[in-house]
């Protein structure tokens, strides 16, 4: 794209923001601006209402079940067509627009129910996701359907016109058959799909609740930490760790009421390990985990066979204290404009690519904090969109993540790449009168992971939507667009150039006098993660192993006691008692058997870092290889080959373990430096 089309394309979309704050030596990039103040409020008197996400019918609640009806209209059709239809790339690309279709409103609709601040657009996109997913547990177990694909891959003849893509997405069709239980007798698959359907209910009371604060009365709590937390009438309301509070009896109150069980949410899980592990077996699996496990790197379930002063609620405090991690001292240099104006230079740098700031249209967005960012790339111009729902409201979740609403996918039905769009939700504090949103350095780094996986999204140019960079929340036939162990990588991958001092230098500004963050700080803010790193890396062993407990063989036991017995073998610090940690474990919905892919995507990602990244962590040649043979592929290529094709070598589980434990190791010279001064 020219420079002329560009300066076009940021007159033609972008929205102009107030900036209310002035630095004294630079002044705001468009996209610093579009986060660093709050948008006028708009008239929307006169202009059309888009619907979310410009689906024209989502203009109210009862568009979803308008596009509901639609999109179960175009599936019949599709699995008619499919069913009918003799074999060939015709079968696959049939196969992923039925995908798509089903996919473009489950995930708007999973989005939807969580994050809309109006109770009747929640309602609406609960009763669509139960609705779609019914019927993709259905198709599932479609003989019909499993008949045409089992035809195509069997015609040798036919399968040898096949690129290696829609071969590869034509494979992982039939795998997802094959673990829902294709094979069975008809009683047998109609008990499997009232499994799923349960499953889906399971997961759904589980996932919510597992966001939701707990509340005690005040009087039951010292009043002098009171105004640590929300208030509710007579009640104190707890929705989180506050793991960084440099008060001891507040991060102790906060552990010990946030995690407290809820015998609601204790039966809802146990019942829905019950029902997955009769569901794995039912389709012929040892346990749920071996089946969860069929399709990725670690391919079977593994084996499992301090000071004392120190509780489970301090370690994340006092890794910053041991370094003076002062987050408040950290935090007008964080502005979270400055921190997007980051993203944007660093992916200008290793892509090519700039995120524009937009003025969603009416209607487009549920909130009127949300901003749009267009991606786009210097010579192929438009990538997609990303939604930044980043501010604290009543009622919606406390948890950093990324959802999927749209995948890209080549179009054969119009010859045109449908662009993705993506939201990123976070839970960040309102800019106020004198200053700008502040991220402490745990808020920008998160930024920066989810930021990850927004860009995997984008930069992916995957021919099916069943293959499209990150996971799909409904895809149909359930498999994942990339592999689990991989859908970490990008993500944490991101992690290290938030804390590379030659990223943060180049937008690390006082919010009010434009200094840049001394090296001295980053170097600390650095070493402080690895003071804690090791009991970081054992706590995540210890959910591993927790995760694949509950997922394999029933062991007749509450699963709070498993976890007591878990984590006296893998973690170093006490259970608490009266706690119920596994009721906020939320990754048990959707990495559940394959929590271990964290450390997994870890120990790439740290590879990846230092042998192509490290020296130079802007360097042109390296991004776009990264992008070439990791981001690329979505799924369409098995993940150890992506991993060989970035190392150009083949790792070893030895360089797994290395990679880990390598990034333990202190930097002396910071602590000396930091000893003398």
């Amino acid at each position: 794209m020219s420079a002329c089309k560009r300066l076009l394309y940021i007159v033609k979309h972008r929205g102009i923001w107030p900036s209310i704050w002035r630095r004294n030596v630079t002044t705001w990039s468009p996209v610093g601006a579009a986060f660093n103040a709050k948008p006028h409020r708009r008239l929307e008197l006169f202009e059309k209402n888009v619907g979310l996400f410009g689906v024209p019918e989502l203009s109210s609640p009862a568009g979803f079940e308008v596009t509901t009806k639609r999109a179960l209209k175009d599936t019949r059709e599709l699995v008619d067509k499919v069913c009918s239809s003799p074999p060939g790339a015709v079968t696959v690309e049939t196969f992923d627009q039925l995908s798509d279709g089903l996919c473009k409103v489950a995930d708007l609709a999973d989005f939807v129910k969580v994050a809309h601040p109006d109770p009747s657009f929640r309602e609406a996109a609960e009763k669509t996701c139960i609705e779609i997913g019914t019927v993709v547990e259905k198709l599932n177990t479609n003989v019909d359907l499993c008949r045409s694909l089992k035809n195509l891959l069997d015609n040798k003849e036919v399968l040898a016109q096949l690129d290696p893509e829609t071969r590869k997405v034509a494979e992982l069709f039939m795998f997802d058959f094959a673990i829902s239980g294709i094979h069975l007798d008809e009683k047998l698959r109609k008990e499997a799909v009232k499994l799923h359907v349960k499953l889906l209910d399971l997961n759904n009371e589980f996932l919510m609740g597992s966001h939701l604060p707990n509340r005690i009365a005040k009087s039951a709590i010292p009043e002098h930490i009171h105004c640590h937390f929300a208030t509710e009438g007579s009640f104190i309301q707890i929705g989180g760790l506050h793991a960084e509070s440099s008060n001891d009896l507040v991060r102790e109150v906060a552990y010990r009421i946030f995690l407290y069980p809820n015998s609601d949410l204790m039966e809802c899980l146990e019942e829905l390990l019950k029902c997955r592990n009769k569901l794995a077996k039912l389709v012929g699996y040892e346990s749920y985990a071996h089946r969860a496990l069929q399709g990725t790197m670690a391919k079977t379930p593994g084996k499992y066979a301090s000071s004392p002063e120190l509780m489970p609620w301090d370690p994340p405090y006092f890794s910053g204290v041991l370094y003076n991690i002062e987050p408040s001292l950290y935090s007008p240099y964080f502005s979270l404009g400055s921190c997007m104006e980051g993203l944007n230079s660093l992916f200008t740098q290793l892509y090519g690519v700039s995120i524009m700031s937009e003025h969603p249209s009416a209607g487009e967005v549920w909130n009127d904090d949300v901003r749009k960012l267009a991606v786009v790339h210097e010579t192929e111009g438009l990538l997609g969109y990303i939604y930044c729902d980043f501010f604290h409201r009543a009622n919606k979740p406390h948890q950093d993540c990324h959802f999927t609403i749209r995948g890209g996918r080549q179009c054969q039905e119009s010859g045109q790449y449908q662009l993705p769009l993506v939201v990123l939700m976070l839970s960040l504090p309102h800019p106020t009168k004198s200053a700008p949103t502040l991220l402490t350095p745990s808020m920008m780094e998160n930024l920066f992971h989810e930021m990850g996986h927004a860009m995997h999204s984008m930069l992916g140019r995957t021919r099916y939507q069943h293959t499209t960079g990150q996971p799909c929340s409904s895809d149909i036939l359930r498999v994942e667009p990339c592999a689990t162990d991989f859908a970490e990588v990008p993500s944490i991958l991101m992690e290290y150039f938030a804390t590379d001092y030659r990223v943060v230098n180049q937008f690390a500004r006082h919010y009010q006098t434009g200094q840049p963050l001394p090296q001295s700080m980053v170097a600390r803010l650095c070493e402080s993660k690895k003071v804690c790193g090791a009991a970081d890396t054992q706590l995540q062993i210890f959910y591993s192993a927790l995760d694949q407990m509950y997922h394999g063989k029933p062991q007749n036991r509450s699963t709070t006691d498993i976890l007591k017995d878990m984590q006296q073998k893998f973690y170093g610090l006490p259970y608490t008692p009266n706690t119920a940690w596994q009721l906020r474990f939320s990754h048990l919905i959707g990495y559940g058997a394959k929590y271990y892919s964290y450390l997994m995507s870890r120990a790439v990602a740290s590879m990846v870092w230092k042998q192509c990244f490290v020296q130079d962590p802007l360097n042109r040649d390296m991004g776009e290889r990264y992008r070439r043979e990791m981001l690329a592929h979505g799924g369409g290529k098995e993940p150890m080959l992506m991993v060989e094709g970035m190392l150009q070598r083949q790792p070893t589980i030895e360089d797994f373990v290395d990679a880990l434990v390598t990034d333990l190791n202190p930097d002396f010279e910071t602590f000396i430096m930091d000893s003398t001064s």
